[in-house]
């Protein structure tokens, strides 16, 4: 009981601590940290992050979202996933309609802002320019969300339910989840908003759906590429996913 809960907060806590700590990509490190002291002057009083970025969220989720990296005006300078910027406010409304966070509005580490069921984590955790990261970060930071995945399904009830937003995140996870012993099916299956894809492990009722998102970045949302209705469909798709009684 007590004793194993402390265990499992410890490994939050290191986890944490090896995140914000890590400055393993110098180009990465280089950037995020000048964008920190070159910020935009309408967040001059805002508080400057300019670290890696910890996941965000239930450490019992059932549902994992992955995005790509933290936006140079927003995590990276509020220190928590898709906090302070266009991206972070489509997501948060949809968890909050999903029934996955207590509040709609994601403005700083300090705004109250709760996920039940929900964790948020990244394939990424430095702010890239032009946000791409290289093939070489994305590897050299993957132990963060493996090790996430980790605790997730260590002492909360399990992952049922993945939402990529993007493609780059949705291939990391598929490629992750190969390497744990997940089935992945062959071929890849096409990146599509909406479509599912089953990750088991050979022989067993252990698995995941992984339910594909494009990424609410203003590049999609302005376009219309990706609509609300949209977002809320994957996420009311998650919600029954995760509600689903076990094997």
């Amino acid at each position: 009981g007590r004793r194993m809960s402390e265990v499992f907060q410890q490994g939050w806590n290191d986890l944490h601590t090896s995140v914000v700590e890590c400055r393993r990509c110098p180009r990465l490190v280089k950037h995020r940290e000048r964008v920190a002291r070159e910020k935009r002057a309408a967040f001059k009083d805002e508080g400057d992050w300019g670290r890696p970025v910890p996941g965000f969220g239930d450490p019992r989720a059932r549902l994992l979202v992955v995005g790509l990296a933290p936006a140079a005006h927003g995590a990276n300078r509020t220190g928590r996933m898709f906090t302070g910027d266009r991206s972070g406010d489509w997501l948060y409304r949809a968890l909050h309609r999903a029934g996955f966070a207590n509040q709609p509005k994601s403005i700083n580490r300090r705004d109250g802002l709760k996920l039940t069921g929900a964790y948020i984590s990244a394939a990424v955790r430095c702010a890239p320019p032009n946000n791409r990261p290289t093939t070489i970060e994305r590897d050299t930071c993957r132990p963060f969300i493996e090790r996430e995945i980790e605790l997730l399904e260590s002492e909360g009830p399990g992952i049922c339910a993945i939402v990529p937003l993007g493609q780059f995140s949705y291939n990391q996870v598929l490629r992750i989840y190969k390497e744990r012993g997940y089935l992945v099916p062959k071929p890849k299956p096409p990146f599509k908003h909406g479509a599912e894809v089953e990750l088991k492990i050979a022989d067993s009722d252990t698995g995941s759906i992984v339910v594909v998102s494009f990424h609410p970045s203003q590049q999609n949302t302005f376009t219309g590429k990706l609509t609300e209705d949209m977002l809320d469909a994957v996420f009311s798709r998650a919600r029954r996913l995760v509600e689903k009684p076990g094997p």
